[in-house]
Protein backbone atom coordinates (compact mmCIF):
# COMPACT_ATOMS: atom_id res chain seq x y z
CA UNK A 1 0.00 0.00 0.00
CA UNK A 2 1.25 3.61 -0.96
CA UNK A 3 1.88 5.71 1.70
CA UNK A 4 1.72 9.79 1.31
CA UNK A 5 3.28 12.36 3.29
CA UNK A 6 0.19 14.77 4.96
CA UNK A 7 0.77 18.63 5.75
CA UNK A 8 -0.35 21.49 6.84
CA UNK A 9 -1.69 24.65 4.93
CA UNK A 10 1.98 26.08 5.53
CA UNK A 11 3.59 23.47 4.21
CA UNK A 12 5.02 21.37 7.39
CA UNK A 13 4.87 17.83 7.25
CA UNK A 14 2.62 16.41 10.15
CA UNK A 15 2.21 13.09 9.45
CA UNK A 16 2.16 10.16 7.13
CA UNK A 17 -1.14 8.61 5.28
CA UNK A 18 -1.51 4.79 3.85
CA UNK A 19 -3.98 5.10 0.70
CA UNK A 20 -5.89 1.55 -0.78
CA UNK A 21 -4.50 -0.22 -3.15
CA UNK A 22 -7.87 -0.53 -4.80
CA UNK A 23 -7.65 3.21 -5.42
CA UNK A 24 -3.93 4.75 -5.70
CA UNK A 25 -1.94 1.96 -6.83
CA UNK A 26 -4.38 0.70 -10.33
CA UNK A 27 -2.44 -0.23 -13.87
CA UNK A 28 -2.15 3.08 -15.70
CA UNK A 29 -4.64 2.68 -18.92
CA UNK A 30 -3.97 6.08 -20.94
CA UNK A 31 -6.16 4.82 -24.05
CA UNK A 32 -9.10 4.29 -21.64
CA UNK A 33 -8.35 8.02 -19.99
CA UNK A 34 -7.67 9.68 -23.48
CA UNK A 35 -11.67 7.98 -24.39
CA UNK A 36 -13.42 9.48 -21.13
CA UNK A 37 -11.54 12.83 -21.58
CA UNK A 38 -12.55 12.90 -24.93
CA UNK A 39 -16.76 12.14 -23.85
CA UNK A 40 -16.22 14.25 -21.00
CA UNK A 41 -15.33 17.56 -23.34
CA UNK A 42 -17.81 16.12 -26.07
CA UNK A 43 -20.86 16.46 -23.26
CA UNK A 44 -19.77 19.76 -22.26
CA UNK A 45 -20.60 21.13 -26.27
CA UNK A 46 -24.39 22.49 -26.43
CA UNK A 47 -24.52 21.64 -29.85
CA UNK A 48 -26.84 24.59 -30.31
CA UNK A 49 -24.52 26.45 -33.20
CA UNK A 50 -26.91 26.86 -36.57
CA UNK A 51 -26.31 28.96 -39.75
CA UNK A 52 -28.90 29.23 -42.55
CA UNK A 53 -27.84 27.28 -45.92
CA UNK A 54 -28.64 28.85 -49.27
CA UNK A 55 -32.38 27.20 -49.42
CA UNK A 56 -32.69 29.11 -46.05
CA UNK A 57 -31.43 32.87 -46.59
CA UNK A 58 -33.67 35.72 -47.49
CA UNK A 59 -34.02 36.51 -50.98
CA UNK A 60 -35.34 34.89 -54.56
CA UNK A 61 -33.49 32.48 -56.49
CA UNK A 62 -34.40 34.74 -59.51
CA UNK A 63 -31.32 34.20 -62.06
CA UNK A 64 -29.83 38.03 -61.12
CA UNK A 65 -28.70 38.63 -64.90
CA UNK A 66 -28.29 37.14 -67.97
CA UNK A 67 -26.53 34.69 -68.97
CA UNK A 68 -24.34 35.93 -71.73
CA UNK A 69 -23.16 39.29 -73.42
CA UNK A 70 -22.72 40.79 -69.67
CA UNK A 71 -19.31 40.44 -69.25
CA UNK A 72 -19.52 39.00 -65.86
CA UNK A 73 -19.37 35.36 -64.95
CA UNK A 74 -22.19 33.59 -65.33
CA UNK A 75 -24.80 33.13 -61.92
CA UNK A 76 -27.64 31.34 -61.61
CA UNK A 77 -28.62 32.66 -57.94
CA UNK A 78 -28.18 35.41 -55.52
CA UNK A 79 -28.58 32.89 -52.69
CA UNK A 80 -25.12 30.78 -54.25
CA UNK A 81 -22.51 30.23 -51.14
CA UNK A 82 -19.86 32.57 -53.04
CA UNK A 83 -22.26 35.51 -53.38
CA UNK A 84 -22.62 38.53 -50.58
CA UNK A 85 -25.74 37.70 -48.43
CA UNK A 86 -25.92 34.27 -49.62
CA UNK A 87 -26.17 30.80 -47.84
CA UNK A 88 -23.53 28.89 -45.96
CA UNK A 89 -22.06 26.11 -47.79
CA UNK A 90 -22.04 23.58 -45.54
CA UNK A 91 -23.76 25.08 -42.26
CA UNK A 92 -23.39 23.64 -38.99
CA UNK A 93 -26.93 22.99 -37.57
CA UNK A 94 -28.21 21.69 -34.34
CA UNK A 95 -26.80 18.14 -32.97
CA UNK A 96 -26.00 15.98 -30.51
CA UNK A 97 -22.42 15.86 -29.29
CA UNK A 98 -22.36 13.49 -26.41
CA UNK A 99 -21.07 10.26 -25.94
CA UNK A 100 -21.90 7.64 -23.66
CA UNK A 101 -18.90 5.76 -21.56
CA UNK A 102 -19.64 2.52 -19.30
CA UNK A 103 -19.84 3.04 -15.76
CA UNK A 104 -16.97 0.72 -15.12
CA UNK A 105 -14.86 1.96 -18.03
CA UNK A 106 -15.43 5.59 -15.96
CA UNK A 107 -14.56 4.26 -13.15
CA UNK A 108 -12.11 2.79 -14.25
CA UNK A 109 -10.17 5.81 -15.85
CA UNK A 110 -10.55 7.93 -13.22
CA UNK A 111 -8.86 5.22 -11.02
CA UNK A 112 -5.95 5.03 -13.33
CA UNK A 113 -5.82 9.07 -13.57
CA UNK A 114 -5.04 9.32 -9.65
CA UNK A 115 -2.72 6.15 -9.55
CA UNK A 116 -0.39 8.20 -12.53
CA UNK A 117 -0.55 11.58 -11.08
CA UNK A 118 -0.01 9.68 -7.89
CA UNK A 119 2.82 7.39 -8.87
CA UNK A 120 4.29 11.19 -10.29
CA UNK A 121 4.43 13.15 -7.10
CA UNK A 122 1.40 15.25 -8.37
CA UNK A 123 -0.90 14.22 -5.59
CA UNK A 124 -0.32 16.41 -2.40
CA UNK A 125 -1.90 15.51 0.84
CA UNK A 126 -3.25 18.14 3.46
CA UNK A 127 -4.58 17.78 6.91
CA UNK A 128 -7.37 20.31 6.03
CA UNK A 129 -8.26 23.26 4.76
CA UNK A 130 -7.71 25.80 7.47
CA UNK A 131 -8.70 29.23 6.68
CA UNK A 132 -7.72 32.55 9.03
CA UNK A 133 -10.08 34.63 6.99
CA UNK A 134 -11.72 34.64 3.67
CA UNK A 135 -9.03 35.91 1.39
CA UNK A 136 -7.12 35.12 -1.73
CA UNK A 137 -3.76 35.64 -0.15
CA UNK A 138 -4.77 32.62 1.95
CA UNK A 139 -4.57 30.22 -0.38
CA UNK A 140 -1.67 31.78 -2.84
CA UNK A 141 0.51 31.78 0.83
CA UNK A 142 -0.48 28.18 0.62
CA UNK A 143 0.67 27.52 -3.07
CA UNK A 144 4.03 29.34 -2.25
CA UNK A 145 4.37 26.88 0.72
CA UNK A 146 4.22 24.38 -2.03
CA UNK A 147 5.69 26.44 -4.50
CA UNK A 148 2.49 25.33 -6.96
CA UNK A 149 3.51 27.43 -10.21
CA UNK A 150 1.11 25.60 -12.68
CA UNK A 151 -2.72 24.73 -12.17
CA UNK A 152 -4.10 23.01 -9.22
CA UNK A 153 -7.18 21.70 -7.99
CA UNK A 154 -8.15 21.76 -4.31
CA UNK A 155 -10.36 18.53 -3.51
CA UNK A 156 -12.22 18.67 -0.15
CA UNK A 157 -14.89 16.36 1.35
CA UNK A 158 -17.57 18.87 1.20
CA UNK A 159 -18.43 21.70 -0.41
CA UNK A 160 -15.98 24.36 1.14
CA UNK A 161 -17.33 27.97 0.71
CA UNK A 162 -14.42 29.76 1.98
CA UNK A 163 -12.14 27.82 0.43
CA UNK A 164 -13.93 27.86 -3.18
CA UNK A 165 -14.37 31.84 -2.58
CA UNK A 166 -10.49 32.48 -1.92
CA UNK A 167 -9.34 30.52 -4.71
CA UNK A 168 -11.95 32.67 -7.17
CA UNK A 169 -9.46 34.47 -8.21
CA UNK A 170 -6.71 32.80 -9.05
CA UNK A 171 -7.17 31.06 -12.63
CA UNK A 172 -4.81 28.89 -11.86
CA UNK A 173 -6.88 27.51 -9.04
CA UNK A 174 -10.14 25.01 -9.59
CA UNK A 175 -11.98 23.88 -6.37
CA UNK A 176 -14.13 20.97 -6.12
CA UNK A 177 -15.75 18.00 -3.52
CA UNK A 178 -14.24 14.35 -3.44
CA UNK A 179 -17.81 12.97 -5.05
CA UNK A 180 -17.24 15.78 -7.90
CA UNK A 181 -13.62 14.94 -8.58
CA UNK A 182 -13.59 13.50 -12.26
CA UNK A 183 -10.96 12.31 -14.56
CA UNK A 184 -10.91 15.67 -16.67
CA UNK A 185 -9.81 17.57 -13.48
CA UNK A 186 -7.22 14.92 -12.29
CA UNK A 187 -5.31 14.75 -15.95
CA UNK A 188 -6.48 18.48 -17.09
CA UNK A 189 -4.54 19.88 -13.63
CA UNK A 190 -0.75 19.46 -12.97
CA UNK A 191 -1.17 19.19 -9.40
CA UNK A 192 -4.06 17.32 -7.06
CA UNK A 193 -4.31 18.63 -3.03
CA UNK A 194 -6.69 16.57 -1.75
CA UNK A 195 -7.65 16.66 1.95
CA UNK A 196 -7.71 13.33 4.32
CA UNK A 197 -11.11 13.40 4.52
CA UNK A 198 -11.30 14.05 1.00
CA UNK A 199 -9.23 10.63 0.53
CA UNK A 200 -11.37 8.92 2.68
CA UNK A 201 -14.36 9.67 0.99
CA UNK A 202 -12.67 8.58 -2.12
CA UNK A 203 -11.51 5.36 -0.52
CA UNK A 204 -15.34 4.46 0.82
CA UNK A 205 -16.53 4.91 -2.79
CA UNK A 206 -14.40 3.23 -5.13
CA UNK A 207 -12.12 0.63 -3.24
CA UNK A 208 -14.33 -3.10 -3.08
Amino acid sequence: MPKVKVFNMAGESVGTLTLKDEVFAVEENLPLIHEVVVAYNANQRQGTKSTLTRSEVRGHAKKPYRQKHTGNARQGSTKAPHQIGGGVAFAPKPRDFSKKINKQAKRLAFLSALSTKLAQNEITVVDEFKLNEVKTKEIQNFLNAFKFDKSVVLVTEDKNENVLRAGANIPTVSVTTADLLNTYEVVANKNVVLTKAAIKSIEEAYAE
